[in-house]
């Protein structure tokens, strides 16, 4: 890709709690150093993992409720209130479970469902975990991660035009116009979308989470296997740090800077 070559953000999602619903933004503040506001802000303890929340460290994607190996969660709608910290879970349109996150009986009252509706997938007494500006992401350090839409549908055609909804590769970013593929030579090169600007820190080597419909919630595809037969890898997507602060949204571009020499 040269740097000429400039994307357009089609799709912005955060993930408030890990493992539950994409929530869309139109706009959303940057900050260097930081995820998206809220994203992966919380997480479900599948059984006891260790996690302090006084002095919070990364724990594995495995220590918590997740797509990769719960799908049920896709079945559940998840939304958070910012202002108030409620968590409110709808299951075929009803309200299930609702509660103040940052309170004990809030927490309470989330765990309560999953303690009586995911039995089969427990491993212990579920645990709803906040660890103030902690993330809990897949990897050990806070990023975006961003996918290329011409990357999804050069999989659609491998599955012999088979639909495959972004949605499953859970991303903050999703853009528009760089070729097929393209986007994995660009770890070490910096975006730039309007004043905020991010580093491409590494590929995305993608999970079981991205087989599950997120409508369905049927583990439906095999998208990691395909992925190796026809590229002899399981890459799809890209993470990158926020290394300058500014203001993102739906329908600004994404260019790649140009390296500046010395």
């Amino acid at each position: 890709m040269t740097a000429s070559q400039t994307a357009e953000i089609t799709g912005l999602y955060r993930y408030p709690i890990k493992g539950l619903t994409p929530e869309a933004l139109l706009r959303v503040p940057l900050r260097s150093g930081q995820t998206l506001p809220a994203d992966r802000r919380y997480a479900i303890e599948n059984g006891p993992s260790g996690f302090d929340p006084e002095a919070p460290e990364w724990k594995p994607k495995i220590q918590f409720l997740m797509l990769a190996r719960n799908e049920r969660l896709a079945s559940l709608d998840s939304r958070f209130e910012d202002a108030t910290n409620r968590l409110t879970i709808r299951k075929d349109g009803q309200i299930v479970a609702s509660g103040d996150l940052e309170t004990a009986a809030g927490r309470a009252a989330i765990e309560a469902y999953f303690t009586e509706n995911f039995q089969p997938e427990l491993k212990g007494p579920p645990k709803v975990l906040s660890g103030r500006d902690h993330s809990f992401s897949d990897v050990a350090r806070k990023v975006v991660s961003i996918i290329n839409l011409n990357s999804v549908r050069a999989i659609e055609a491998m599955l012999g035009g088979t639909a495959v909804d972004p949605l499953r590769f859970r991303a903050n970013l999703y853009v528009d116009g760089w070729p097929a593929w393209s986007e994995l030579d660009l770890v070490g090169q910096t975006l730039a979308i309007g004043q905020a600007r991010l580093k491409v820190a590494k590929r995305i080597v993608r999970c079981p989470a991205t087989n599950v419909d997120p409508v369905t919630a049927k583990r439906d595809l095999e998208i990691p296997p395909t992925l190796s037969r026809h590229l002899g890898h399981m890459d799809c997507g890209i993470y990158a740090e926020v290394v300058a602060d500014g203001e993102i949204g739906v329908g600004d571009a994404v260019a790649v800077e140009e390296p500046t020499l010395v």
